[in-house]
């Protein structure tokens, strides 16, 4: 079976090709991430994101507060889960963190920090700077294990602290939880990096992505992409380098989500607002 190459151009509408570089081009600077023509609305917080929406709370700041500590959010979740940096900055790793055992500090640039209390391992070196979304080491908690100080149960500790050193609540400084803004994409088939962060971060909940969610497609993201669209027809290689049979498959996703045209492996205005109409679930915030 033939795979095409992709085109560097993105077809969006008749035969008009807009570069994708043109669509995806931004720059991450200062723990913010700053997009060319994308629209931030609904984002708290520009550059930052709630990593865990998909787990469930089993401490809240209140209860923290209610049993003397400084305060924090509780995630469920198993040892080894990979925890994403909620936004850009540089890691500190500290190590047997008094109760907190292992813990990870992102220094982002706007002067906050945020912490993950509890880990079973560091995965990067002090002083590494990241990317929003970027793993930066694996969750614990187990009782009794290396790194997990006070904690009775495996879970993720987060907080953040702010620029005057006091301890705050993520998902209040996030827009309580917000997480990333809805795609226009819905609206005018245009896709864009706000679309493809969406993408992202549902590519990380499903397929084992683990790149960042910066809204600019590579070959990590296209991998996950095309593991994702087995479900959908795809039978081509896992190389994330996407042709007409991965958007092929893509299209027979957005089908399920309105898009009305062709089959055909052309991504044009319609087979995008499908694909954004399904990336813009709640889930994927």
């Amino acid at each position: 079976m033939s795979v095409r190459r992709p085109r560097p151009y993105v077809r969006v509408m008749g035969n008009d090709w807009i570069g994708r570089r043109a669509l995806l081009r931004g720059t991450v600077a200062a723990g913010v991430v700053t997009v060319v023509g994308a629209s931030t609305a609904g984002a708290a917080v520009p550059g930052f994101y709630h990593p865990f929406s998909g787990y469930r709370i089993t401490g809240t700041w209140q209860e923290h507060l209610d049993r003397g500590s400084l305060g924090g959010i509780d995630f469920g979740m198993a040892v080894g889960t990979r925890l994403p940096a909620a936004g850009g900055g540089v890691v500190t790793n500290i190590p047997y963190n008094g109760t907190g055992g292992h813990t990870v500090t992102i220094q982002h640039d706007n002067g906050y920090r945020t912490q993950y209390l509890h880990l079973s391992q560091f995965l990067l070196a002090n002083g590494t700077r990241v990317g929003m979304g970027a793993v930066v080491g694996l969750s614990g908690g187990a009782a009794g294990a290396p790194g997990s100080g006070s904690s009775t149960g495996p879970h993720l500790h987060w907080h953040m602290i702010n620029p005057g050193g006091a301890r705050i609540d993520p998902l209040v400084y996030l827009g309580s939880g917000a997480g990333l803004p809805k795609t226009s994409t819905e609206q005018d088939g245009v896709p864009g990096p706000v679309m493809w962060r969406r993408a992202q971060n549902w590519l990380r909940l499903e397929q084992g992505y683990t790149g960042p969610i910066d809204g600019v497609p590579g070959v990590n993201t296209y991998a996950a992409l095309q593991r994702a669209m087995r479900a959908y027809g795809y039978g081509g290689p896992i190389d994330g380098v996407p042709g007409a049979n991965t958007w092929a498959a893509v299209q027979r996703l957005a089908a399920r989500w309105g898009y009305t045209g062709p089959i055909d492996g052309v991504m044009g205005p319609n087979s995008w607002r499908g694909f954004a109409r399904f990336l813009n679930q709640d889930k994927y915030d």
